[in-house]
């Protein structure tokens, strides 16, 4: 019987508890502050589209490499190779481009600008290499992504568009990758034995969430 099944908690998922508490928190809040589709211009509605197009397509692999070269657990590295795996494969910045094509909502220079800052606070944060602070941001990432994924295909479809392969595979997958980087945090966690704060661990968090307010700001 394991922990889990006998209903006994570890130290390790005591401590990771208040931080999955504090990423659910951050996601819905998130989504409760999303602009009402019926409610946006047709340019709204491109723009946020852009927005995230231009930060996803040419970041997310960065961000996720970012994580796999910082880790140091075994598991956390096959959590992560099988995410990148999956990410060049079945070439999800392509998939991307074409969801935003088909949404008439190729980024332009001024959408680049528009998340300019944001966006490199958070390379500058991958850049550091913290494996644990990562994590946590790429799990927070990817639980917004599987709730957020709805939204903006409602976005595409108003803007005409009836392309969803984007949006319905990162609607179920990222599901998974949330619960795996979630294993990989507690491997992460398994090896230290001076565990960063949580305030500190919940850094990368805090970036991204800006900059993701950044995207759908209208």
């Amino acid at each position: 019987m394991t922990p889990e099944s006998s209903g006994i908690m570890t130290s390790n998922q005591s401590d990771i508890a208040p931080i999955q508490a504090r990423i659910e928190r951050a996601i819905d809040d998130l989504l409760a502050s999303l602009p009402d589709p019926e409610q946006l211009s047709a340019d709204e509605r491109r723009g946020i589209i852009a927005r995230y197009t231009a930060v996803l397509e040419g970041n997310f692999i960065y961000w996720m490499t970012s994580a796999y070269l910082s880790v140091g657990s075994e598991e956390a590295h096959s959590v992560i190779q099988d995410n990148l795996l999956e990410e060049v494969r079945d070439n999800h910045p392509g998939m991307l481009r074409k969801f935003a094509i088909a949404a008439r909502a190729i980024p332009t220079d001024s959408d680049a600008v528009a998340v300019y800052r944001n966006l490199e606070n958070v390379r500058l944060f991958v850049g550091r290499l913290s494996g644990m602070r990562i994590v946590v941001m790429m799990m927070f990432f990817e639980g917004f992504i599987t709730k957020f994924m709805p939204y903006l295909a409602e976005l595409a479809r108003r803007q005409g568009s009836s392309e969803q392969e984007y949006t319905d595979v990162h609607g179920v997958c990222d599901v998974v990758h949330t619960k795996e980087l979630l294993r990989a945090l507690q491997a992460e966690m398994a090896l230290t034995h001076d565990p960063l704060p949580a305030k500190s661990l919940l850094e990368g968090l805090d970036l991204l969430r800006a900059l993701i307010q950044n995207v759908v700001a209208v």
